[in-house]
Parts: structure tokens; sequence; C-alpha cells
């Protein structure tokens, strides 16, 4: 069975930084491409971030480049998004998923999905 559980969300006001993290297990670490959404209520997930398996590539959104780090550690199964400077705007559930796909930023792209954790940026 694949699990895929976030955590490190919280409120934080603008300006601020918070690191997410996402514990993977079984074949959900193994998938080649690792990625990060945000959702806020009533519109789609938005691609955030995306970190590959293989040699630690990255990629992201335009809009979040210079803000937002993604990074992964194999050893503890585990891949970080780091988020500084942030705004009230970056307020939304974010979630990590793994899929094959490199690179996709389409949620259809990923097979497996965590449930989610609330970051709140207040101005």
């Amino acid at each position: 069975q694949v699990h895929l559980v976030e955590s490190g969300g919280g409120l934080v006001q603008a300006g601020g930084s918070l690191r997410l993290s996402c514990a993977a297990s079984g074949r959900a670490f193994s998938k080649n491409a690792m990625g990060w959404f945000r959702q806020v209520p009533g519109k789609g997930r938005e691609f955030v971030a995306a970190v590959r398996r293989s040699d630690g590539s990255t990629y992201y959104a335009d809009s979040l480049k210079g803000r937002f780090t993604v990074s992964r550690d194999n050893a503890k199964n585990t891949v970080y998004l780091q988020m500084n400077a942030l705004k009230p705007e970056d307020t939304a559930v974010y979630y990590c998923a793994a899929g094959d796909v490199w690179v996709a930023v389409t949620t259809s792209a990923y097979n497996y999905w965590g449930q989610g954790t609330q970051v709140t940026v207040s101005s």
C-alpha cells in the first residue's frame, strides 16, 4: 500500500517561511517524480514544483521560482518544500504527489496523493 503524508503546514505572517515535508512509503518513493501542488477552495490543483528521484533535478512553476525550493532526501524517503517570502496568495492546501512522468505539471500524471496540509499566510 502506498502512503504519502504531508506535514509542516500552519499559519504564518506574510514574509515568513515554512517548510513542508512529505514522507513517502512503499512504492510511492520509488516513483520517478515527486510533485507539490496547491489548491484553494473553488479552484483546481495548481502545480508548484517537482523533483526527480534519479538525480534530484527540479522544476518549478514560473510564478514561484526564487521563493520556493523543492528537495528530497532518499535516505529518509522524504520530500521537502521550502517556502520563503510567503504572500497571502500562497494560502492553500498543499499536496504532495508521486508519479512516473518527468516532468509533469498536470494532476493526471501523478498516481499517488497525500491528504494535504493547510498553509495560511496572514497579511
